[in-house]
C-alpha cells in the first residue's frame, strides 16, 4: 500500500469520525486523541463507525475487534483498517 492510500483510508475515516463529532457539538480533535474520552463517539456511534469501514473498505471486523484498543483514535481505526486490506502481490 503506498503512502497515497494510506492517506486516502485516514482522511475518509476522519471524515466520517468528524461527521459523528459535529451532531455532538465536538469542534475538533486530533488524531490521537481519545474519541470516547473525548466524547467523539459513543457505544452507538461506535456501530456506526464500524458500519462505515466495513461498507467503505469492504473488509470485515469481527465482534472480538471492536475494543477500545482499535477504536481508540483515528489512528487506531486507520491501523486497524489497514491490517485488514489485501496485501499487495509480491
Amino acid at each position: 500500500m503506498t503512502v497515497e492510500q494510506s492517506a486516502a483510508i485516514k482522511s475518509q475515516i476522519r471524515g466520517f469520525i468528524q461527521e459523528i463529532a459535529n451532531t455532538k457539538g465536538v469542534p475538533s480533535f486530533t488524531d490521537q486523541e481519545s474519541l470516547m474520552e473525548n466524547g467523539v463517539v459513543d457505544s452507538l456511534s461506535i456501530f456506526r463507525l464500524v458500519s462505515f469501514l466495513e461498507d467503505a473498505f469492504r473488509i470485515r471486523i469481527g465482534d472480538e475487534e471492536i475494543n477500545n484498543d482499535n477504536l481508540q483514535s483515528v489512528e487506531s481505526v486507520e491501523q486497524l483498517v489497514l491490517s485488514k486490506q489485501p496485501k499487495a502481490a509480491q
